[in-house]
């Protein structure tokens, strides 16, 4: 068992590595000068989000997609995958993170417009399409669709479910001294009751939850800083200055390179946002919306969210702490630095954790149930969904190292057909553009 869980921890790195890396963040700097930096519509794009009305076709709003696909996208990462980036990488790797989340909102914005486009209308009238339906319907490359839908039924269970259940149930018995399968089963029933009435109801919950979740982490970060705040200036200059020369050996800290602080930066940011694995696609795809642009650029807002905003904050607070210079990482780091304001802190690091961890079970759940509708057709769903809630019960209980290692490798492997789609049909997504976002025509019905 020890050999095959250092077998997949092997391949588990060697996907993640330096070539995934690059082809990942050339992508994002491809598709941010084709589209001549859309990132500066940002503000366009988060009015049109926080519009809940009825649009165009579709099975929720545009505001209930962008909040599912939030919910799926916040999640540890944002917390202790932030830790675990500058415990490697040191300060520095906050900032290159935080440039990765820059650029990765081209490409969410791409896959999201491509996904929107060739979306097909499922014979019980809901709507379906994703990267699947991009590679066959855009790239007639059916058979890349389906390793990509593979992928992605597969990783959801891991990346999505059960390691994120075996969080929860680990940090309240850590804090609370609750048993796992008492925590296991609360977490079973309310997924259940959730993922059982589809995607509306999923939307419904991500709606009322994803708002409230990042406020109240937000300004929770933001009151840590507050109560230190006369070393914030010195934290942003030691974040940026660190991102191009690399953190000497202080205390207990081994020290890292700016070549660490790139690639940690970097991969754990791309790990959060999830821009370019195709995921958030999925759900943009179910959004009433006029035309694929205005979801596209709703889509666009969530990597700003979740890498530029929270991840930020996470940053600053976890550096600003100092506990990054005894050696501390991951989870351990990340509890020290919230420990570190009495009461105040833990309450937001548990609230955080529980709401992000929760709402990406639920966010994922919609994603697998897909890529399985996509291979199986619709007699999969209820299926794939009693499932999902019996492993979120499994992942509370058992030990999951081969687990995560296993959700690295096939959330990787999804990227690749992904990002293929998209270089390969980048045409498609500036004649898009221009027809409605440059040429004016963003209100126009389609």
């Amino acid at each position: 068992m020890q050999s095959l869980e250092k077998l997949l921890a092997a391949a588990a790195d060697f996907v993640w590595g330096y070539p995934l890396l690059i082809l990942l963040v050339g992508t994002h700097i491809f598709l941010t000068f084709r589209l001549k930096f859309i990132q500066r519509y940002i503000g366009k794009a988060i009015k049109i989000s926080l519009q809940r009305s009825t649009e165009g076709e579709g099975d929720v709003s545009q505001f209930g997609a962008l909040t599912t696909a939030l919910a799926a996208t916040i999640g540890t990462g944002n917390i202790v995958g932030v830790a675990t980036a500058i415990a490697a990488g040191g300060p520095g790797a906050v900032l290159w993170m935080w440039l990765t989340g820059v650029f990765g909102i081209a490409t969410k914005y791409s896959e999201a417009l491509l996904s929107v486009k060739y979306r097909v209308k499922t014979p019980d009238g809901m709507m379906a399409g994703g990267p699947m339906y991009v590679l066959e319907r855009g790239m007639n490359a059916k058979w890349l669709g389906v390793v990509f839908a593979a992928f992605t039924a597969i990783s959801a269970f891991g990346i999505g479910n059960m390691v994120q259940a075996n969080s929860i149930s680990s940090m309240v018995d850590e804090t609370f001294h609750i048993a796992p399968w008492m925590s296991g089963l609360a977490m079973t029933v309310l997924t259940a009751v959730v993922i059982l009435g589809g995607i509306k109801s999923i939307a419904r919950v991500c709606e009322a939850l994803v708002p409230f979740m990042a406020i109240f982490y937000v300004l929770g970060c933001l009151i840590l800083l507050a109560m230190n705040y006369s070393e914030v200036p010195a934290t942003v200059s030691l974040i940026c200055t660190s991102a191009f020369t690399g953190q000497a050996m202080i205390g207990g800290f081994l020290g890292a390179g700016m070549k660490e602080a790139i690639r940690y930066g970097v991969a754990r940011g791309l790990f959060s946002n999830e821009s370019g694995l195709g995921s958030a696609p999925i759900v943009a795809a179910a959004a009433q919306t006029k035309n694929p642009i205005r979801q596209a650029l709703v889509s666009s807002t969530g990597t700003f969210w979740d890498t530029v905003v929270v991840c930020a904050m996470t940053g600053l607070v976890l550096v600003n702490s100092g506990e990054w210079i005894n050696g501390l990482r991951g989870a351990a780091l990340t509890k020290a630095a919230f420990s570190d304001i009495p009461f105040v802190g833990p309450i937001i690091l548990t609230v955080g954790l529980l709401t992000f961890v929760f709402s990406t079970i639920l966010g994922w759940s919609y994603y697998g149930e897909k890529a399985a509708e996509y291979l199986l057709g619709p007699k999969a769903i209820t299926p794939y969904r009693l499932l999902w809630v019996v492993a979120v019960m499994g992942g509370s209980v058992l030990s999951l190292p081969m687990v995560w290692s296993l959700a690295d490798i096939t959330n990787g492997l999804m990227a690749i057909p992904n990002l293929i789609s998209l270089i390969v049909l980048n045409r498609v997504i500036v004649a898009e553009t221009k027809e409605y976002l440059w040429d004016g025509n963003l209100e126009k019905d389609g």
